[in-house]
């Protein structure tokens, strides 16, 4: 299984990115939970977002509500994190994430998660 994550780059405060994790070796049904996670220099690795495998229910972090929107395409095998009104704290390396076994209220752990992308950095200039 291989998570390929794509889109991130540098974008001003309040403007808007969508970052992309292509999937290749098993279909997004084949997941319990899909999502993204990210990393701040000197931060510990925090949860974003997260789709259900079959459902397409959507969980994300109170720092994110409102904001950004995860979702999925079944036919390209890809998630995708829309992130609108972006802020320079949300600057940090973006993992996308899989798992097969997890349950609903382990969503926010990154230890539950087995499968994880290279990372891409989104970078937001004040």
């Amino acid at each position: 299984v291989q998570l390929v994550e794509s889109g991130g780059g540098l974008v001003q405060a309040g403007g808007s990115l969508s970052i992309s994790c292509e999937f290749s070796g098993r279909t997004l049904r084949d997941f319990r939970f899909m999502g993204w996670f990210r990393q701040a220099p000197g931060k510990e690795r925090e949860f974003v977002s997260a789709i259900s495998g079959s459902g397409g229910r959507t969980y994300g972090a109170d720092s994110v509500k409102g904001r950004f929107t995860i979702s999925r395409d079944n036919a390209k095998n890809t998630v995708y994190l829309q992130m609108n009104s972006l802020k320079p704290e949300d600057t940090a390396v973006y993992y996308c994430v899989a798992g097969t076994s997890l349950i609903l209220s382990s969503v926010r752990f990154a230890s539950a998660y087995e499968y994880w992308g290279q990372g891409t950095q989104v970078t937001v200039s004040s």
